[in-house]
C-alpha cells in the first residue's frame, strides 16, 4: 500500500532544493543556477521533439528566466572590469536564441545555448577550485 501522492515526489525534491540553497555559499547559488538554466534547456528539447508545445514553451521561459532575473541580475558591475559588461551581453543573446528557439522550433539555438552555458559553468566551477579565488571571496564576507 503506498501513502505517496503523485506531488509527493515533486514536494520532496523542492525541499531539497530549497535546503540546498539556504545551505549554499554565493558561489554553489550560481552554479545552482547554471544547473536550473541547463536542465530547463534539456526540458524544452525534449517537449520540442515530442511537440509539446505548451510544455517547450514554459521550459524556455525559465530557462529565460533564470539567465535574465538569476545569472545576469548576479552581475558584479561596480568591480569595474569588463567581463560584467561582456557577460551581460553574452547573457542578453542567450535570451534572444532561446525567443527564436521557442518561435522557430529550432533546436539547434537551444543547443547553442546549453552549449554556451555549459562552458561558462565549467569556467565558474573551476574559479571555486582556485584556493586563492575562494580565500578572496571568504575575506569579502
Amino acid at each position: 500500500m503506498s501513502f505517496a501522492s503523485p506531488n509527493s515526489a515533486k514536494s520532496y525534491a523542492q525541499v531539497g532544493m530549497e535546503t540546498g540553497v539556504a545551505a549554499a555559499d554565493p558561489h554553489q547559488l550560481i552554479v545552482m543556477l547554471f544547473d536550473g538554466a541547463l536542465l530547463a534547456i534539456a526540458k524544452a528539447g525534449s517537449a520540442m521533439q515530442q511537440k509539446q508545445i505548451a510544455e517547450k514553451g514554459q521550459a524556455i521561459s525559465q530557462a529565460i528566466d533564470i539567465i535574465a532575473n538569476g545569472l545576469q541580475a548576479s552581475l558584479n558591475f561596480s568591480a569595474g572590469d569588463e567581463l560584467a559588461n561582456r557577460l551581460a551581453a553574452l547573457y542578453d543573446y542567450m535570451c534572444a536564441r532561446l525567443v527564436h528557439a521557442n518561435l522557430n522550433n529550432d533546436a539547434a539555438a537551444l543547443s547553442e545555448v546549453g552549449r554556451l552555458l555549459g562552458e561558462i559553468k565549467s569556467a565558474w566551477e573551476e574559479i571555486a577550485d582556485d584556493p586563492a579565488v575562494v580565500s578572496a571571496s571568504e575575506a569579502a564576507r
